[in-house]
């Protein structure tokens, strides 16, 4: 199994603050829904530093579901569950389907490395899935007012185009127009490592 691992070096560089961030604004317990897991490295760090709260990964790529699968039985937590498997543009999600409550959702790196649609459907899953009080915490690299934050994520940005034109680096200020459509307020913005940003929204 140890053979279906992924890795991803930004892993091991971005981990520490934002398991400081997530351990301050997280509910203190309940099921934490991270979407788009990509590899399972993060999984696997903020779960045991999370507990008495689950979590539970998911991701739509068959591969990155069995490297998460594959880090979770060499580093075994009780409170690491299975991956699911969950595209954020699906109209229902898994979870919903097993019916299982959600206190907070978690999406790390994925907005602007995937279609807007994405954003979109995870702003609308975190409306349905999330009640009074649950948190929507992103992280990533954003622009502000139509302005690039930094040099190298005018860079990246142009190199996520040049791979795909639906990628992106986002607008902070249109992420943040899609979530208060669905009930999610914009609560705080932490300034991270390598240019990047914490955003924190509340369902109302």
């Amino acid at each position: 199994m140890n053979d279906f691992k992924q890795f991803a070096p930004a892993t091991q560089r971005n981990r520490e603050a934002i398991l400081e961030v997530l351990l301050r604004v997280l509910p203190p317990s309940g099921n934490i829904l991270e979407i788009a897991s990509g590899t399972g490295e993060h999984s696997i760090f903020f779960a045991p530093a999370l507990h008495p709260r689950h979590w539970i990964p998911s991701d739509p790529n068959q591969m990155l579901r069995d490297s998460i699968e594959a880090w979770r039985q060499e580093f075994p937590t009780d409170n690491l569950h299975s991956p699911l498997n969950i595209n954020a543009q699906d109209s229902v999600w898994e979870v919903e389907q097993q019916k299982i409550n959600i206190a907070a959702i978690v999406n790390i790196n994925m907005i602007h490395i995937s279609p807007w649609l994405a954003c979109l459907g995870l702003m609308q899953g975190a409306g349905r899935l999330l009640s009074s009080g649950g948190i929507l915490y992103l992280y990533g690299p954003y622009k502000q007012g139509g302005k690039h934050t930094a040099p190298s994520n005018q860079s990246f940005d142009q190199s996520l185009q040049s791979q795909n034109p639906e990628w992106g680096v986002r607008n902070l200020e249109d992420v943040v127009t899609v979530a208060q459509n669905q009930g999610l307020i914009f609560k705080e913005m932490i300034t991270m490592p390598a240019n990047n940003l914490s955003v924190i929204f509340e369902k109302l």
